[in-house]
């Protein structure tokens, strides 16, 4: 690779700062920052269907689970936990979802998710056209740790009080006074024998006590200890014959702590990271990167010509459980002042990923500070129009002037006309009809869509498979034989041309095998199901494919 140069101190010294900050995001990285619910749009079997699965926080709990089916006579839809390390025969049995009163076609299920790791919801619709299943993939760990509020620790501790001093007084009077004879006087020693028994007992009492205290206290650090954590990185720039590469290096550290390892990533639309770099505040630049693996925790990425600033880094990798978590961190993009060189261009070629792609755009249709010369692509909002870099355009197929509400399932449909204004045909990107990004402008919320939804293909394709086991676990494989088979695998797959790779992809999709489904119909229009899980100001990247070219667009949304 040559000799790589190190950042300068300066910048790491902002790198540093930045990266603090999103510590406080990256706690609730799993499988995405801020946005939790799994949603599902597809089949069961015969079967169109939307499911809304909100999982808890909390491990054990309860998640939630709304089903909705278009238009058929069901008798009952189920809903079922399984879990990877169990399989489909070693996991609880189905509850049955209810229907909603006043949304026909609406049933509803509260489903205890009672382990961490991997887990999925098996969905199965039984009715007039016979019975449907489909699997989607939960992410089930514990984020949060509830505090009791005071005044109730108070409150509890007042009676446990009071409960003592009357178990204390009983035990005493039961030693003393309940052993006198009917008639008998109230006696100096039987007093003592009060005093005494009422001592011992308020003794054990609070060593009973301490011990539940310990017990409690025990429990509580050991689940603050297990509570999932992501994988901590170390973004940093490297300049290679004036060639700008992006080296993101998982901490080996925040691996150690979790008792994870990098070493079994398997490829999700034939990549083993989707990283996506978004400009900070201003969110007027994104990029859509696939990083190469050198080893388990170094991976670089050719970095297109971005404009300089600090920038916010997700990278989504997909483990051999199926596990599908999200790494986040911030880098800062220094002012480029020299001119590629032929050397560059090879290496240049080494990292190029043929489906990254970046796109510059705001609001105002200005030229992006610090950037003078790019084009500039003008946001849209729902219901309008913006013209794309081909000349093309995209509309978002939403009620103008109409705010969306949190927690509402919606499916986010984008259209994309060529200049004369008519429909065009898609091509697959990545297997797929498109991408989408979903970034809050304060940063709290990013999901990375597909048009069946905002799970994990690979997550789905996994758990498929590993239903057909039994409930014994998996051992977990060698290591260096497991990275170097993938390596193979995604060698194999750089190697297709576009068609092949596609066809490629899109076999290995279980949710691509709907030949009735809109999802493999490559049309000038795609959806993808959503829910914004709060209100405020959200930013919306797309991307597509016509005539061989990735299309970027991007549109803002407002949730109330």
């Amino acid at each position: 690779m040559g000799k790589l140069d190190e950042e300068s101190t300066k910048m790491k010294a902002i790198k540093t700062v930045l990266f603090l900050l999103l510590l406080l995001i990256g706690k609730i990285a799993f499988a995405h920052v801020g946005s939790p619910g799994v949603v599902y749009e597809g089949k069961a079997g015969p079967y169109n269907i939307i499911v809304n699965v909100n999982p808890p926080d909390v491990i054990p709990g309860t998640a939630n689970v709304s089903v909705y089916i278009e238009n058929y006579a069901v008798k009952i839809v189920s809903v079922q936990p399984v879990y990877w390390y169990a399989g489909d025969k070693g996991s609880p049995k189905a509850d049955e979802g209810l229907p909603v009163k006043g949304t026909p076609g609406q049933y509803q299920a509260s489903v205890w998710l009672m382990q961490s790791g991997t887990a999925s919801m098996k969905i199965t619709v039984d009715g007039t056209l016979g019975k449907g299943t489909v699997l989607i993939p939960v992410m089930a760990v514990s984020t949060a740790q509830r505090a009791m509020p005071k005044s109730l620790g108070w409150v509890l501790a007042g009676l446990g009080l009071l409960l003592v001093v009357l178990m204390a007084t009983i035990i005493g009077a039961s030693v003393s006074d309940g052993l006198l004879k009917p008639g008998t006087n109230n006696l100096p020693n039987i007093r003592r024998k009060k005093l005494t028994g009422a001592s011992i007992a308020f003794l054990v009492l609070a060593l009973m006590l301490y011990g539940g205290s310990s017990w409690w206290n025990s429990w509580s650090s050991n689940y603050a200890k297990y509570m999932y954590r992501p994988p901590l990185a170390k973004s940093s720039i490297l300049n290679y014959d004036q060639q700008q590469v992006l080296h993101f290096q998982i901490d080996s550290n925040s691996l150690k702590a979790a008792k994870k390892s990098m070493s079994f990533i398997v490829p999700d639309h034939g990549k083993l990271m989707h990283l996506f770099m978004v400009r900070e505040n201003s969110l007027d630049v994104f990029a859509h990167l696939h990083p190469v693996r050198k080893d388990s925790l170094n991976y670089f990425a050719l970095l297109p010509d971005l404009p300089q600033g600090r920038y916010l880094v997700f990278a989504d990798v997909v483990r051999w459980t199926g596990f599908n978590e999200t790494i986040a961190d911030t880098i800062v993009v220094p002012k480029k002042t020299w001119v590629k060189t032929a050397s560059a261009k090879l290496y240049s070629a080494f990292f190029h990923d043929p489906d990254d792609t970046y796109v510059i755009s705001n609001s105002t249709n200005q030229n992006v500070d610090n950037f003078p010369g790019k084009t500039t692509l003008v946001c849209g909002i729902p219901g309008e129009t913006m013209k794309l870099a081909d000349g093309s355009s995209a509309i978002w197929e939403h009620a103008a002037n109409t705010p969306f509400e949190a927690g509402k399932v919606y499916p986010l449909t984008f259209a994309i006309h060529d200049p004369s204004g008519a429909a065009v045909k898609l091509e697959p990107y990545m297997g797929m009809m498109g991408h989408a990004v979903v970034l809050k402008y304060d940063g709290s919320v990013y999901m990375h869509l597909h048009s069946v939804g905002t799970f994990s293909m690979a997550s789905q394709e996994i758990l498929q498979n590993r239903m057909k086991g039994d409930e014994k676990i998996p051992a977990t494989p060698d290591a260096n034989r497991f990275r170097d088979s993938i390596d193979r695998e995604i060698t194999k797959i750089r190697k297709m041309d576009e068609t092949e790779r596609n066809r490629y992809l899109m076999a290995s999709m279980p949710a691509m095998d709907m030949p009735e489904g809109k999802h493999n119909k490559m049309d000038a229009m795609v959806t993808f199901p959503y829910a914004f899980p709060s209100a405020g100001k959200y930013r919306i990247w797309v991307q597509m494919k016509r005539n061989g070219q990735i299309l970027n667009s991007a549109f803002d949304a407002t949730v109330k």
